[in-house]
C-alpha cells in the first residue's frame, strides 16, 4: 500500500505541481482573479461602513447634531431616508445651555439657482461660523436682498438668484472663504441674511442640524455622548470628526448604504462565478491526470489519501495565488469607485476606506472556494475502485453519476419554476425570483454538462460524421468521446453568455416597460420643470394662465414599508404626490380598483404590485415611513397598474411636500385649453427659469435618465464578465495545451498538420456553438419571467446589437483560446511530443 501522508504528502504535492506547471498555472490564474475581485468588492463593502465625505461647512463645529437619518433595520443594512429628517428648533437653546458649550448654531439650507441654472446651496449667515467662513471683502448680509458669495464675484455686483423657478435680484455685499477650498463637485455655498433664509425655509420651526461649538479643552467625543444623554426624548444622532460630512451631505449616508447593497449583491454573484470557474478548471485538470490517479489507486492509495493529495496541491497553489491577487484588488476597488462616482452612486469626494480586512477576507474566500472545488473535483477519481480507475484512465466515462444527475435535474426544475413565478404572482418577489432563476439554471447546466454536451454533439456532430473531410469526422468523434472535457470547456463560455444576457437585458426590459407606462400614462400636453424644483407660488401662477385648463403638481420621493412576521423586512417604494382634482386631464395611472378622486391626506393609492407585496387592498391601512422617516398609516382608496412608470405609492402633493427636504414640486403636468397648447407653452416659458417639454420630450429624457442609472450595474457586470473572459481563455488553453500527445499520434499515423488544425477548428466551432445555444437557453426563462412581471407579456426587450456583441466577444475568445495553443502544440516534432509525459 502506498503511503501518502504527512511530509510525504506535501513532498508529492510539490513534485506534482513542478511536473504539471501548465495545469496548475490555470488553477493559479483562476484563484488569483477570484481573490482580486473579492478583495475589491470587500473594499467597497467596508467603505459602505467606514467611508464617507469629509465635512466642509461643518468643519469648524466640534459636534454636529441631527435627527436619525436612517431606519434601523434589525439584522440587515439600515435603510437611509432620502429626505432630510429635521429637529425641533428648541434643541438649539437646550444645547447652548449645556456645560462645556460656547455656542450652538442652527443650520437651514435651501436650493437656489443662478439665472443660467447653476445650482447654489443657500444658508443663513449665522451658520457661517460652523466652517468657519470669514469675509475676505465686504460685509455680512443684513437686508433680504443681500448675499455673500463664496465663488467668483465682486462686492457691488447685482445678480439674479432663483428659488423654485422664481427669480429675485440680490446685491453682492461680501465675499467669504472657508479654511479649506470649496469642494469641486459640490454646489457652491452662498449666504443670505438670517431673516431671508427663514422666509425661504419651508419647514417652519424645525432645523436641518445644529452645530455645537465646544469650550477650549473639551473632548468632542465626550461632549457628543453628553449631548445624546441631554436629549433623551428625541431620536438624535451626534457626529464628530469625518462623520460630520454625513449630516452635511445627505448623499453620503445614502451612498454608503448603496455601496453595501451593491457590493454585497455582486460579491455573492462573484463568489458563485469563482466557484464555477475554479471548479471547472480543477475538474479539467484532474481529468487530465486520470492515469496518475488510477495508478495511485492501483498501488493502494485510499480515497482519503487521494482527496488529501489533491487538497494539498490546491492549497499550495491557491494560497500563493490568493495572496498575490489580493493586493491588486485595492487598485480595482479604486477604479470601481471612480466608475460608481461617474454613474452618480457616489460623489466624487467620497473617500473609500482601506484596511487589511478585505484582503484577509478575499484570500480566505478564494482559498476556501478552491478547496471546496477541489473536494468536488476529486470525488470521482477518489471513489473509483482501482480496476475501474485504470479502465477510465484509457476511456472517458460517457455517463454521469446518479446523484449528480438528480441534483442537476432538481436545480433545473427549480430554475424553470422560479422563472415562471410572475405568471402566478405579482410583485417584487416574483420579479426577484425570475432574475435568480438564472443562477439555478447555470448550476444545473454545470452539473448536467457532460450529458447535455453529449446530446448537443449528437445533434451538431451528425453532419460532421457524414462529411468527406477526415478533419471533420475526427472532430465529431473526439467531441462525442470526450464529453466531459468538452463540457468543462463549454461551461464558462455558456456562463458568460447567460450572465451577461440576463444582467443587461433585465435592465433593458424593466426600462422599456417603465418607458411604455410613462408614455401611456402622461395625458397632459406639457411638462414643466425647473433645475431645483418649482415653488408653490409659481405653480399657482401657471395654473392661473388663461390657456391652462388644469395643472397637476407632481413631487417624487420614497417611502419605506416594513413587513410583519417573524422575520420582518423593510423595503423602499417610489412615491409620487399628485393633485387628484387635476388627474383626469393630466395623468392616467390605469386604476384597477377604487377611486383615485378620493385621494386626500390620510389616504393612499398603491400600484397592484405594491398592494400585493403589502398584502393590502382598498379599505386597508398600510404603515409607511415617508421620505424623512415620518410614520403615517393611510387608508388605501385605489390600486393602479402603472406603478413602474410613476411609482408604487401615490399620496396627495401637499402631504408629500411637507416631508421633502426642499419643499419644492418636481414637475408640473399641464393640460392646455383645446387648441391653445402653443399659447400655454409661450406663457409658461415667459415666466423664466423653467423648462417646458411636451410628452415625447419628457419621456425621452426619462429614458435617458434610466440608462444613466443602469450604468453602475453595467460597470460591475463588466468586471464580472472580465473575470469570466479570463476564465474562458484559461480553461480552453488548459484543455487544448494538454493534447500535444494526441496531436502527435494523429500526425504519426498519417494525418497532416493541416488536417489536425482543421479538426481543432471544427471542435472549436462545436464548442462555441453549443455554448452559444446553451447560454442563450439559460438566459431565456429568466428574461421571459422578468418581462412577464413588468409588462404582462413574456417577451423581453433585447437589443440585437448588444446580444450580437455578447455572442461575438465570447465566440471570439473561445476560438482564439483554442487556436493559439493548438498552433503552439503543433510546432513540436511528433516523435518528440509522443514521448513526453502526460
Amino acid at each position: 500500500m502506498v503511503n501518502v501522508a504527512g511530509p510525504r504528502l506535501r513532498t508529492l504535492a510539490r513534485a506534482n505541481i513542478r511536473a504539471r506547471r501548465g495545469s496548475f498555472a490555470a488553477v493559479f490564474v483562476a484563484v488569483f482573479c477570484a481573490a482580486l475581485l473579492t478583495c475589491a468588492l470587500g473594499v467597497l463593502f467596508e467603505s459602505g461602513i467606514r467611508g464617507g465625505v469629509a465635512p466642509h461647512r461643518y468643519a469648524g463645529a466640534d459636534v454636529v447634531v441631527g435627527a436619525a437619518q436612517a431606519f434601523d433595520v434589525r439584522e440587515d443594512i439600515d435603510q437611509p431616508y432620502v429626505e432630510r429628517a429635521l429637529l425641533p428648533e428648541s434643541v438649539v437653546g437646550e444645547l447652548a445651555a449645556m456645560p462645556g458649550v460656547r455656542g450652538a448654531v442652527a443650520d437651514l439650507g435651501v436650493p437656489l439657482t443662478t439665472d443660467a441654472g447653476a445650482p447654489l446651496d443657500a444658508h443663513g449667515w449665522a451658520s457661517s461660523v460652523l466652517a468657519p467662513y470669514t469675509l475676505t471683502s465686504g460685509r455680512a448680509p443684513v437686508s433680504p436682498d443681500e448675499v455673500v458669495v463664496t465663488g467668483p464675484g465682486t462686492v457691488g455686483d447685482r445678480i439674479t438668484l432663483r428659488h423654485g423657478g422664481i427669480g429675485e435680484e440680490y446685491a453682492v455685499v461680501g465675499i467669504a472663504a472657508a479654511p479649506d477650498a470649496e469642494p469641486a463637485d459640490r454646489q457652491p455655498a452662498v449666504f443670505v441674511s438670517d431673516a431671508r433664509i427663514r422666509g425661504l425655509w419651508p419647514h417652519g420651526d424645525r432645523v436641518a442640524a445644529v452645530g455645537v461649538l465646544a469650550d477650549e479643552g473639551t473632548d468632542a467625543a465626550a461632549l457628543a455622548a453628553r449631548v445624546r444623554d441631554h436629549l433623551p426624548g428625541l431620536d438624535v444622532r451626534t457626529y464628530t470628526g469625518t462623520a460630520r460630512g454625513d449630516v452635511e451631505y445627505l448623499d453620503a449616508g445614502a451612498a454608503r448604504s448603496e455601496l453595501m447593497m451593491l457590493s454585497g449583491s455582486f460579491a455573492g454573484l462573484a463568489i458563485l462565478i469563482a466557484m464555477f470557474v475554479v471548479a471547472s478548471t480543477l475538474s479539467l485538470s484532474i481529468q487530465q491526470r486520470r492515469r496518475e490517479f488510477a495508478l495511485l489507486r492501483a498501488m493502494g492509495a485510499t480515497p482519503g489519501q487521494v482527496h488529501r493529495l489533491v487538497g494539498s496541491e490546491v492549497l499550495l497553489v491557491a494560497g500563493v495565488a490568493a495572496l498575490l491577487g489580493a493586493g491588486p484588488g485595492y487598485a480595482l476597488a479604486q477604479v470601481l469607485g471612480a466608475q460608481f462616482a461617474e454613474a452618480g452612486v457616489l460623489s466624487s469626494d467620497f473617500a473609500l476606506a482601506y484596511s487589511p480586512l478585505p484582503a484577509v477576507v478575499g484570500v480566505l474566500l478564494a482559498v476556501v472556494t478552491a478547496r471546496i472545488a477541489a473536494a468536488v473535483a476529486a470525488r470521482r477519481p477518489a471513489r473509483l475502485d482501482p480496476t475501474e480507475a485504470l479502465r477510465e484512465s484509457a476511456v472517458e466515462p460517457s455517463s454521469i453519476g446518479k446523484g449528480r444527475l438528480v441534483t442537476g435535474l432538481v436545480f433545473g426544475a427549480g430554475g424553470l419554476a422560479t422563472s415562471m413565478l410572475p405568471a402566478v404572482l405579482p410583485g417584487q418577489a416574483a420579479l426577484a425570483g425570475a432574475g435568480a432563476s438564472a443562477v439555478l439554471l447555470v448550476i444545473a447546466v454545470a452539473l448536467l454538462g457532460p450529458m447535455l454536451v453529449g446530446g448537443a454533439v449528437r445533434v451538431f456532430g451528425g453532419p460532421l460524421r457524414r462529411s468527406a473531410s477526415p478533419a471533420l469526422v475526427l472532430a465529431a468523434a473526439n467531441s462525442g468521446a470526450r464529453a466531459r472535457r468538452l463540457a468543462a470547456a463549454i461551461t464558462p463560455l455558456a456562463l458568460a453568455i447567460a450572465i451577461g444576457s440576463v444582467q443587461l437585458f433585465t435592465q433593458d426590459t424593466v426600462a422599456a416597460a417603465a418607458d411604455h407606462q410613462s408614455r401611456a400614462g402622461i395625458t397632459a400636453d406639457l411638462v414643466v420643470t425647473a433645475p431645483a424644483g418649482l415653488a408653490a407660488d409659481l405653480v399657482d401662477a401657471i395654473e392661473a394662465e388663461p390657456a391652462v385648463r388644469a395643472a397637476n403638481p407632481i413631487t417624487r420621493t420614497q417611502a419605506l414599508f416594513t413587513t410583519g412576521g417573524d422575520s420582518p423586512s423593510t423595503d423602499p417604494y417610489p412615491v409620487q404626490g399628485i393633485d387628484p382634482a387635476a388627474t383626469d386631464s393630466t395623468l392616467d395611472l390605469d386604476v384597477r380598483d377604487g377611486d383615485l378622486g378620493q385621494l386626500r391626506e390620510g389616504t393612499v393609492a398603491l400600484s397592484t404590485d405594491a398592494a400585493f407585496s403589502m398584502s393590502a387592498g382598498v379599505g386597508d391601512t398600510v404603515p409607511l415611513r415617508l421620505g424623512d422617516g415620518t410614520l403615517v398609516t393611510p387608508t388605501v382608496i385605489a390600486t393602479y397598474g402603472r406603478g413602474l412608470g410613476f411609482g408604487d405609492v401615490t399620496l396627495p402633493t401637499p402631504q408629500v411636500l411637507a416631508h421633502t427636504t426642499t419643499g419644492l414640486t418636481d414637475m408640473l403636468l399641464v393640460a392646455a385649453e383645446p387648441g391653445r397648447v402653443d399659447e400655454a407653452r409661450a406663457a409658461i416659458t415667459a415666466t423664466g427659469g423653467v423648462v417646458v417639454s411636451d410628452r415625447a420630450e419628457f419621456a425621452a429624457a426619462g429614458q435617458e435618465q434610466r440608462r444613466t442609472q443602469a450604468w453602475v450595474s453595467i460597470v460591475a457586470l463588466a468586471v464580472l464578465l472580465g473575470y469570466l473572459a479570463v476564465a474562458v481563455v484559461n480553461t480552453l488553453v488548459l484543455a487544448t495545451a494538454e493534447r500535444g500527445r494526441e496531436f502527435a499520434l494523429l500526425r504519426l499515423v498519417g494525418a497532416s498538420s493541416r488536417q489536425v488544425r482543421g479538426m481543432m477548428r471544427a471542435e472549436s466551432v462545436i464548442v462555441v456553438t453549443v455554448a452559444a445555444v446553451v447560454g442563450s437557453l439559460i438566459a431565456l426563462p429568466p428574461l421571459a419571467g422578468v418581462a412577464a412581471a413588468v409588462s404582462g407579456r413574456p417577451i423581453p426587450s433585447v437589443d440585437p446589437r448588444v446580444y450580437a456583441l455578447i455572442l461575438g466577444v465570447t465566440v471570439l475568445l473561445g476560438l482564439v483560446a483554442i487556436a493559439i495553443p493548438t498552433r503552439t502544440a503543433m510546432r513540436q516534432d511528433p516523435v518528440t511530443a509522443i514521448g513526453t509525459r502526460e
